[in-house]
């Protein structure tokens, strides 16, 4: 499985768009892109840094994590995922909430192309994950939320600086 390209798009439950994903395994990355109407936005995934990268478009910015390995899918599910026609064998995982952090991004380069490239030309910032439990001080209308196929679902929070 090592050498697999795989590709697919789906309209998410709820959703007034499609959501294509193209998962590279040999380089470790899954590419995102979801044309919903309403929040439309491109992610990428890098399993080999364990790093995630979101380009919101409503925000006209890029927000890049750290990836927890015990929350998200591995490489190989995302495959099988893929695979399935039914993805109803995959359970929703409780939604993660990232708090965006003030402070820019100053070297995208040291992260790879594939966020380099995918956060070119906006301000990039870093998010924080909330423990889980943790009451947050922000306003919850500040939330963009994400969701990855219909197993993952993503909150990033807070005003994001100079916008």
């Amino acid at each position: 499985m090592a050498l697999m390209n795989t590709s697919d798009s789906r309209v998410l439950d709820g959703s007034s768009g499609t959501q294509s994903i193209h998962v590279n395994a040999f380089r470790g990355v899954v590419r995102l892109r979801d044309n919903n109407v309403l929040s439309e936005w491109d992610g990428i995934m890098d399993y080999k840094n364990a790093l995630l990268a979101a380009r919101l478009f409503s925000k006209m910015a890029c927000v890049l994590t750290k990836m927890d390995k015990a929350a998200f899918p591995t490489l190989d599910e995302m495959i099988r995922a893929l695979d399935q026609q039914d993805l109803k064998q995959y359970p929703s995982t409780r939604g993660l909430t990232y708090t965006v952090l003030p402070s820019r991004v100053k070297n995208l380069a040291q992260y790879g192309m594939p966020i380099k490239d995918l956060c070119r030309a906006v301000p990039t910032y870093f998010a924080k994950q909330q423990k889980e439990g943790v009451a947050l001080a922000v306003d919850p209308n500040s939330c963009f939320e994400i969701q990855i196929l219909s197993f993952m679902g993503i909150a990033i929070c807070g005003e994001i600086p100079g916008l």
